[in-house]
């Protein structure tokens, strides 16, 4: 293979790249997010600097279906986001990220640093019930529950839907930060950086909030439950069609003063 063809692959390996280029549009993203209040030094600890939280003491613990994703497929996702502050910015950082499916894994770690592993998460509707679960390695580290579609966010204005609250789009719009590590050839950090990115031409078909409660198990390849949960804060349900674009960094680690790339 030519150099100039090397070049032009979107990603490892050559024979089969794991991953086309980007962005990426998901179609039918379904989303369980209960927000829980949790510990204030289990928090920061969690939060690699420059970052600070934002206060609230709270996580988000997601578990999100994607049956419709461009080049990654039909898979499932759950994990943990933290409300934080950079440089007085209010943003998600994401903490933990379990998946079932190899393209989103290679590419959610090569290009956005989402700390992504393999695991069986999973959402469904049982009865009344909105369930999302999680094992890994054989063990459920994970059980979230909802009253399925308790209150809708949505309602009818001149025949029209619209959404009775911003809250939703602008949670979804919210600038979303990563820390990505990847190493270089001998072992030592290549790339430490802190990335950003903001989801886009997001259109939310339907919203509903309810009743929530969740459960983690302690796991050593799936610290879930390392911020504890002191309480349940509320369920919310939705579905939407979005865009993943390309990111930018925050912060570069390994040469702190240079200037953000965007």
């Amino acid at each position: 293979m030519k150099v100039e063809d090397i070049l032009q692959l979107p990603s490892m390996p050559m024979a089969s790249p794991s991953y086309p280029k980007g962005p990426y549009r998901f179609v039918d993203r379904e989303y369980l997010i209960i927000t829980y209040q949790s510990d204030a030094g289990a928090i920061r600890a969690a939060l690699p600097e420059p970052l600070e939280p934002d206060g609230s003491d709270t996580v988000l613990f997601e578990f999100i279906r994607m049956p419709d994703s461009a080049g990654f497929g039909d898979y499932t996702e759950s994990g943990i986001v933290i409300p934080a502050r950079y440089q007085g910015e209010a943003v998600n950082f994401t903490a933990q990220m379990y998946l079932d499916d190899e393209p989103p894994i290679a590419g959610g770690r090569e290009i956005w640093g989402f700390p992504k592993k393999y695991a069986h998460p999973r959402l469904c509707v049982e009865q009344d019930t909105l369930t999302g679960t999680l094992a890994y390695a054989g063990v459920q580290v994970a059980v979230g529950t909802m009253g399925y579609k308790h209150q809708h966010l949505l309602y009818d204005v001149d025949g029209k839907k619209a959404c009775s609250s911003e809250a939703i789009l602008r949670k979804m719009e919210k600038t979303q930060v990563n820390l990505k590590l990847i190493p270089h050839v001998d072992g030592q950090l290549a790339i430490a950086q802190l990335v950003a990115y903001n989801l886009t031409d997001i259109q939310v078909q339907g919203a509903w909030s309810g009743p929530a409660r969740l459960h983690l198990v302690p796991h050593v390849n799936a610290p879930v439950a390392d911020l504890p949960i002191k309480g349940v804060l509320g369920g919310l349900h939705f579905i939407a069609n979005l865009t993943l674009p390309y990111g930018r960094v925050l912060h570069d680690y390994l040469n702190p003063n240079a200037s953000k790339v965007d």
